[in-house]
C-alpha cells in the first residue's frame, strides 16, 4: 500500500516525492503544474515500475532517511540482509548564480556504497504526462534519452548505461552520479557537475534559514515547514501551489480527489504572511507581482480564487482514465473546476497579502499609491459582494450561501484599505473605506450571529458552524475577550471537535459528511485557544497535533483521527502554514531559556 511517509526536494522549478526506499514516485516537469514525468503515487502499489525512477538495492532489509540539516537535500541510506548498504542523496540545484537564482529543471542522484558489496539495479521509467504516450527510448556512450512529442529528457551519468537500459543488477563499487534534466549535453564531468552543484545548494539552503525569525521552541519544525512553503513556490511568476500532487483523497474511496497543482489566492495569502512572519520576504514580493498581474489582467477587477502557475484562468478539470488511483481510489483529476466558482472572500485575500508592502519597511519596493488604487478595485467588489452568496472557502460545488468568513474577507479588504489609505496620507479615501468597512461589520454581527447558539454561524441566517469561524479574531473582526468570539470557539468545540482534532464542517455536502479532520483547522482552533488564554490545553494540543506529521516533519491536507492516517494532497501547504503560526504564537521567548 502506498503511503505519505514521502519526502519533497525541489528547487521552486519542479519537485519530486522521494518514498523511504529512495523510489522517486511523482514529479511533475518542466514545471509545478505541467503533466507528471513519474507518476507512481497514482498507479497500483504491486504493480509494474512505470512511472518512477528507482534504486534498487538487491536482497533490502531496511532503510534511514533524513534531511541534510536545514535543507532540502535527502539522503536515503538502504541496507541489506548481508549488511551491505549504500548511500542515495536526492536534490535538485538551487543556488545564487551570475546574481540570480539558478534553478534548473532537474533532479540530481547521488549513489556511493557506505558498507560491504551493495548490488542495485536502476529502473528508470519516466511518463510523457497523463496521457501515457509512447516514450522512446535512445542512448549515447553516457547518457540515455527519454523522447516524446511532449518530452526529452536526458540521464547523465557515469553509471553502466548497459545496466540502466537493461535494468541489470551490478555492484555499486561508486561512488556514481545520475542527472536527469533537459535534453542538453553537460559542460563538465557528471561527478564534478554533482558534486558542485551539491555543494552550492547546501550552501544556498543553509543561508536562507539562518535568516529566518524563528521561535525558540519546535525549530526544527518551523524550519522544515518554512523549507516546504518555498518550495511550492514557483520563482518565475511568483504563483504558490497548494500542494505538489493530484487527487490524493481526502478520505479512503471519497471521491474527494482534486488536483491542488494550483495558485489559490487564499491559501497563497495565508503563505506569504507565514513566511513574512519568519522574515521571508521575497517570496511576498514575488507572489504581489503575480496577483499585480492578475487584477490588470481582469478588465473590470473580477478574481478567480485559482489560478495556473503561470497566471492563465483556465483550469479545465478532467479525469484520467488510464490512471488507478491512489492506493486504487479513483478517480484522477487533472486541472480543477474551482477556477469557474464564486469565491467572494478572495478580494478579502488579495488586499491582505498586498497590504505587507505599505508597512514593511525591509521590501525594496514600498507600496505606493498607484498599487493602492489598483486595490481599490478590488474592494469596490468586496463592498458589492460581501452578502452574495458564493461556493465558500470551502468550494461546495451543489452549495451556494452567503458564507460568513467570505463575508468577513470582504470586511477585512474594506478595513485594510481603509488603513493603508490613511498611512498614505489620503484623507478621503481612508473615510469612504471606513464607512464601507463599518456598514458591512454591523450587517455581519446582525446576519451571521446566532444567539440561541451563542455563537457566529457559517452563513447568513444559518445554524451551522465551520471552523473558518475561529479566524473571525485573528482577522480583527472581533476581539478575543468579546464574549461573541468566546461562545463561538465554545460552540465550535462542541459541534466540530472529534479527538483532539477539528473537522472543517459536520454538515452533508455534495459528496457526504466529511470523515477527516482538514489539519489546518486544528491549528486554528489552536491560535484560538491562546488567544482566548487558554494556554496549555493549545500546547498541549499542538504537540498532539505535531505527532500525526511523517517522518519528514510534513504534513498533508486531511488525519484521519481514529487512526493517525494521513489523507489529502501532500504536503499541503495550509498545514505547513498552520504549523508556522501556532509554533511563533505558542513558543517560549528567547530571552531567559538559555
Amino acid at each position: 500500500m502506498n503511503d505519505l511517509n514521502l519526502a519533497l526536494i525541489g528547487n521552486s522549478t519542479i519537485a519530486a516525492l522521494i518514498d523511504n526506499r529512495a523510489d522517486i514516485v511523482w514529479s511533475c516537469m518542466p514545471r509545478l503544474d505541467s503533466d507528471p514525468v513519474f507518476d507512481a503515487l497514482l498507479r497500483e502499489p504491486d504493480g509494474d515500475a512505470a512511472g518512477r525512477f528507482t534504486i534498487e538495492l538487491l536482497d533490502y532489509s531496511h532503510s534511514e532517511q533524513h534531511y541534510e540539516k536545514n535543507t532540502a537535500i535527502l539522503v536515503t541510506r538502504l541496507h541489506a540482509r548481508d549488511g551491505s548498504a549504500v548511500e542515495i542523496v536526492d536534490f535538485a540545484p538551487r543556488f545564487k548564480q551570475y546574481g540570480r537564482i539558478f534553478r534548473p529543471v532537474m533532479l540530481v542522484r547521488q549513489i556511493r556504497p557506505c558498507a560491504g558489496t551493495p548490488r542495485i539495479r536502476i529502473r528508470l521509467r519516466p511518463q510523457a504526462g497523463f496521457d501515457g504516450e509512447p516514450v522512446a527510448v535512445t542512448h549515447g556512450s553516457n547518457h540515455v534519452r527519454y523522447v516524446s512529442p511532449r518530452l526529452a529528457l536526458r540521464l547523465s551519468t557515469d553509471f553502466s548505461i548497459t545496466a540502466i537500459l537493461d535494468e541489470l543488477p551490478v555492484v555499486a563499487d561508486g561512488p556514481f552520479t545520475m542527472v536527469l534534466g533537459p535534453d542538453e549535453t553537460l559542460a563538465e564531468s557528471v561527478a564534478a557537475l554533482g558534486r558542485r552543484y551539491r555543494e552550492e545548494t547546501d550552501s544556498y539552503w543553509v543561508e536562507w534559514v539562518r535568516f529566518l525569525g524563528i521561535p525558540f521552541e519546535w525549530q526544527r519544525e518551523v524550519i522544515r515547514a518554512a523549507i516546504t512553503l518555498k518550495l511550492n513556490a514557483f520563482d518565475d511568476t511568483g504563483a504558490i501551489i497548494a500542494a505538489v500532487t493530484t487527487s490524493i483523497p481526502e478520505a479512503p474511496g471519497s471521491g474527494r480527489n482534486w488536483d491542488y497543482r494550483y495558485c489559490w489566492l487564499r491559501d497563497a495569502y495565508f503563505v506569504v504572511a507565514a513566511l513574512n512572519r519568519l522574515g521571508a520576504t521575497q517570496t511576498m514580493e514575488r507572489y504581489l507581482s503575480f496577483i499585480i498581474n492578475r487584477v490588470a489582467d481582469s478588465e473590470d477587477g473580477y478574481l478567480q480564487p485559482v489560478y495556473r502557475i503561470n497566471g492563465r484562468s483556465d483550469i479545465v478539470e478532467a479525469i484520467v482514465e488510464r490512471l488507478p488511483g491512489y492506493n486504487g481510489m479513483g478517480p484522477v483529476r487533472v486541472g480543477n473546476a474551482a477556477y469557474t466558482q464564486v469565491q467572494n472572500d478572495v478580494y478579502g485575500a488579495t488586499i491582505l497579502a498586498a497590504a505587507h508592502v505599505f508597512y514593511d519597511e525591509r521590501l525594496h519596493h514600498p507600496g505606493t499609491e498607484s498599487l493602492f488604487r489598483r486595490l481599490e478595485i478590488l474592494g469596490n467588489h468586496a463592498v458589492a459582494r460581501y452578502d452574495q452568496p458564493d461556493a465558500g472557502l470551502w468550494e461546495f460545488r451543489g452549495i451556494s450561501k452567503v458564507h460568513t468568513f467570505s463575508a468577513a474577507m470582504c470586511w477585512a479588504a474594506c478595513d485594510r484599505l481603509a488603513r493603508i489609505a490613511a498611512r498614505l496620507d489620503l484623507g478621503d479615501r481612508a473615510r469612504h473605506w471606513r464607512r464601507h468597512a463599518d456598514a458591512m461589520h454591523a450587517a455581519i454581527c446582525e446576519r451571521a450571529w446566532n444567539p440561541e447558539l451563542n455563537s457566529f454561524v457559517e452563513s447568513f441566517g444559518g445554524r451551522d458552524l465551520d471552523a473558518s469561524l475561529l479566524l473571525l479574531q485573528q482577522l480583527g473582526f472581533v476581539a478575543a475577550e468579546d464574549p461573541r468570539f468566546v461562545g463561538t470557539v465554545a460552540a465550535v468545540e462542541r459541534r466540530l471537535k472529534r479527538g483532539g482534532l477539528i473537522m472543517r464542517y459536520a454538515t452533508e455536502d455534495d459528496f457526504g459528511v466529511p470523515e477527516t479532520a482538514f489539519t489546518i483547522c486544528s491549528f486554528w482552533y489552536i491560535d484560538a485557544l491562546h488567544a482566548l488564554g487558554r494556554v496549555d490545553e493549545a500546547r498541549e494540543l499542538f504537540a498532539h497535533l505535531l505527532g500525526y506529521c511523517n517522518p519528514h516533519g510534513l504534513l498533508s491536507e486531511d488525519v484521519d483521527n481514529r487512526t493517525g492516517t494521513l489523507w489529502g494532497n501532500f504536503p499541503q501547504t495550509y498545514s505547513m502554514v498552520g504549523m508556522i503560526n501556532s509554533a511563533l504564537r505558542l513558543s517560549r521567548p528567547w530571552e531567559g531559556n538559555f
